[in-house]
């Protein structure tokens, strides 16, 4: 053990000092006693001023916040206490390990609250302990030397153990910057004001994309490739990712173009062919509509951009249904008329104004044809339900006041019946037998 940890650079105690020992034990006390006031209190101010300047909410950030600040502030104290004292070596170990673990726990917490995987934020977690407690100790050359060791060559180029793990390191602490990146942005901007819900949507996904690919060249540079080197090879990929991911940028430009012009919204009600429903969603490949029955439809960016599309709510959500209703030719025309109007006015859903009507469109073979025409004002709710209610309170008006509502029929006149041959004559019947 003594000559392991020699190799690695760090020093053993041979006899502990007690007093040292004790103080760091309190300084170690009173940071947890103090982070745990301060993330208690400040936890819910700081959630509240986030509340208030973002305008989302933010459900189930209270206790995650308050350990974050927890575990940073413990961190925070072991640190300056490990720099502005030169402790012996078990005071030393005590308070880089409770840095290295309070760091660690911290950074889980924030993968966790980004929606990190499980394992990526353990990764992370051990990653930041392992390189704070060694700092702490006995500083990280020895371990970097070590790993520096095992090492094989590709090529012209060296990989050691130690690349590997740098490498793997920046990667992740990238992914988990660009996600908290993009995380504070889309809050900061849903927090806009001037903003409607299709301009919000849009500027997020552009920031979107534009912190990925400044990770993307940032990471390329951490890594160290040259990008001058692999011109060719790159041209050559892009065509051929070009050519096989055609529809899909095609579908993310038709998305962009669609939330730029404003013809399509989240919240719209639209029809597609035979899809009716609202907008949920407008992705980076598809817009999301869930009709009425609950199905949630993808239907690509570019259908919306080359085929026919009825938004029901481009510029207004008052919308006009039109239920036709017929009416026998003996009955009462202004007393089914107004029994009509009525009727379409008892309904929840329609509006006083403009004023529902009952126009008269033609004349039937068995009856005289109406329409009944109403507005609404939420299509989103949708529109059978109201012909269904409309039309069953017309046919309890028309029950109660006599009013006919026709069926088919048909007056079938015969001009002229074929009259049937006379009997034969029995001599002529024994004549016709003999000839046969």
């Amino acid at each position: 053990m003594t000559s392991l940890a020699a190799d690695l650079g760090i020093v053993l105690p041979e006899a502990p000092d007690l007093i040292a020992l004790a103080m760091a034990a309190s300084v170690i006390a009173a940071a947890l006693l103090f982070g745990w006031a301060a993330g208690k209190w400040a936890g819910p101010k700081l959630v509240h001023l986030f509340e208030r300047k973002s305008g989302a909410p933010a459900e189930g950030l209270v206790p995650r916040l308050c350990a974050v600040l927890r575990y940073l502030i413990v961190w925070l104290t072991a640190s300056i206490a490990l720099g502005i004292h030169d402790w012996p070596p078990l005071p030393t170990f005590l308070l880089g390990l409770t840095a290295a673990l309070s760091a660690a726990l911290a950074v889980r917490q924030i993968g966790r609250g980004l929606n990190l995987l499980r394992w990526v934020a353990l990764l992370l977690s051990a990653f930041l302990f392992v390189a704070i407690l060694a700092g702490s100790v006995g500083g990280l050359d020895p371990i970097a030397s070590a790993l520096d060791h095992v090492a094989f060559t590709i090529g012209r180029r060296r990989l050691s153990l130690l690349v590997i793990v740098q490498l793997a390191f920046a990667i992740l602490a990238i992914y988990v910057l660009v996600r908290l990146a993009i995380r504070l942005v889309g809050h900061l901007i849903q927090g806009a004001g001037s903003l409607d819900p299709t301009q919000r949507l849009l500027t997020q996904k552009l920031a979107a994309i534009a912190i990925i690919t400044l990770a993307f060249f940032v990471g390329i540079d951490l890594v160290g490739i040259d990008l001058t080197a692999l011109a060719v090879f790159s041209g050559a990929l892009g065509l051929a990712v070009g050519f096989g991911l055609q529809k899909t940028i095609g579908n993310l430009i038709a998305g962009i173009i669609l939330l730029m012009d404003r013809s399509i919204k989240p919240g719209d009600v639209i029809s597609v062919g035979e899809t009716f429903g609202s907008v949920s969603k407008i992705g980076v490949r598809a817009v999301s509509i869930v009709t009425r029955e609950g199905k949630e439809y993808l239907i690509p960016n570019e259908i919306l951009m080359t085929e026919e599309v009825v938004n029901w709510s481009y510029s207004t959500r008052d919308v006009r249904i039109s239920i036709p209703v017929s009416v026998a030719y003996d009955c009462d025309v202004k007393l089914a008329q107004r029994l009509m109007i009525e009727a379409a006015m008892a309904a929840s859903r329609v509006l006083e104004s403009p004023k529902p009507v009952a126009w008269m469109t033609g004349f039937g073979d068995n009856s005289i044809e109406h329409e009944i025409r109403v507005w609404i004002r939420d299509p989103e709710a949708g529109l059978g339900n109201v012909r269904s209610d409309i039309l069953n309170r017309v046919w309890e008006s028309f029950q109660k006041n006599g009013v006919s509502v026709p069926f088919p029929q048909r007056d079938i006149r015969v001009k002229e019946w074929p009259v049937p041959a006379p009997p034969a004559e029995p001599a002529d019947a024994a004549r016709i037998g003999k000839d046969q």
